[in-house]
């Protein structure tokens, strides 16, 4: 939960109007994101802790509950998908 998520070199996390969602834009494609996938890499700023990434993921959705375990699980995916290095 300290560890620091930041993107990798080469991706670029942004809105996309016409998608009308957030997407992760890398030299060789697009990935489109769903609306938890976005909102936690909308956290991601290479100077939040994963921690402090959940403590303001449960402020803003506190109908959601404890959401550790779904954030660390996703940053870990992003992880093995070379999306995000968490140092």
């Amino acid at each position: 939960m300290d560890r620091v998520p930041k993107f990798r070199p080469g991706f670029r996390f942004q809105w996309e109007p016409a998608q009308d969602c957030y997407v992760l834009l890398y030299p060789e494609g697009m990935v489109r994101l769903n609306g938890s996938a976005g909102a936690i890499l909308a956290e991601v700023d290479g100077d939040r802790s994963v921690a402090e990434i959940v403590h303001r993921l449960e402020q803003r959705f506190p109908e959601a509950g404890s959401l550790a375990e779904d954030v660390a699980g996703f940053l870990r995916d992003a992880e093995a998908q070379h999306w995000v290095a968490l140092s």
